[in-house]
């Protein structure tokens, strides 16, 4: 059973009776759910992921204080303490999770905090340049079983997706980036007799053009561990995901070096033409600096357009 099914099951099965039953007065002010940190949040979770910090539960967000005060908190934690410890098969262990509290009852505002550096989720232009995709991606991931007061929809609908002029800013960037590693640097480290620094263009090629697909499918990238996984699965550009394992896996010996650069100038090319499709490029080349240029200059707002194109890597 995956962690989120688990966890939907254990809301439905214990969870939401032990509000009705005991706290009938709170639950206007309630939502439960399963979001933030953890493999099982995005549906990646597997039999591996259950040898740690996994277990049957749902995160119960609460307002504020001055909605639901700290006495209510505290009578709502001995309750999620008291609900049963095993679920078909899984422990609730006894000792926090690496990080802290993944599950249990939490603040609405704590949570969001932790992961935007803002509790009502209303981000400025230097936060949205700034946050870690990833914190971004706990912000929205999993789903959300009830939420009869409102505020965490609300919020997880307000940070869905970047405002259109950071994703352009944050694409530039990442075009330019990966227009360096792969399409010039990848070659030329090569002529110097640089293997190690050749792998590593490629590295970085990889990194910023998976960033650039993840930007174009409107999805946030999550933590690097998952991202191959994530990328097979979006539907715009997904198939580059082979292309770039293999990249990343091969050695740079002289046939294996030419066959890579030729798969790194198509992967760019692909990248390229859903640019052209989308309208977000006025360049017509095969090099993505220039086309990072052509993203950058269609920014409307004049302040972030001016900034340097790398401001939001």
């Amino acid at each position: 059973m995956r962690g989120l099914e688990l966890s939907r099951e254990y809301f439905e099965q214990y969870g939401r009776p032990m509000l009705e039953k005991d706290f009938p007065e709170l639950l206007p002010f309630l939502a439960a759910g399963l979001a933030g940190s953890g493999s099982e949040c995005f549906g990646f979770d597997d039999e591996i992921s259950a040898d740690h910090d996994y277990e049957p539960g749902f995160c119960l967000f609460l307002p504020d204080e001055s909605v639901v005060d700290r006495r209510s908190a505290f009578l709502l934690e001995r309750a999620y303490a008291k609900l049963p410890k095993e679920f078909h098969g899984f422990t609730r262990p006894l000792m926090q999770p690496v990080g802290g509290a993944r599950r249990g009852v939490i603040r609405t505002s704590e949570f969001f905090a932790d992961r935007l550096g803002a509790e009502n989720g209303e981000l400025d232009a230097r936060q949205w340049l700034t946050l870690p995709e990833q914190s971004l991606a706990e912000a929205v991931n999993g789903e959300i079983f009830m939420d009869n007061y409102g505020e965490v929809t609300r919020i997880r609908e307000a940070v869905q997706h970047y405002p259109e002029d950071i994703l352009r800013k944050k694409l530039a960037g990442a075009l330019l980036l990966a227009a360096q590693a792969g399409q010039y640097n990848y070659t030329r480290c090569l002529q110097h007799g640089e293997q190690a620094a050749a792998q590593m263009a490629v590295f970085e090629f990889v990194k910023h053009a998976m960033q650039a697909i993840f930007l174009l499918n409107g999805v946030y990238q999550p933590y690097y561990k998952w991202s191959f996984r994530a990328l097979r699965a979006l539907p715009v550009l997904s198939l580059e995901a082979e292309l770039m394992e293999y990249l990343i896996t091969t050695d740079n010996e002289p046939d294996t070096s030419e066959e890579k650069y030729n798969v790194i100038e198509g992967i760019a090319a692909d990248i390229i033409d859903e640019l052209i499709d989308r309208g977000l490029t006025e360049a017509n080349c095969g090099d993505l600096e220039k086309h990072a240029y052509s993203v950058n200059d269609g920014i409307r707002d004049p302040k972030l357009r001016n900034l340097h194109i790398l401001a939001a890597v």
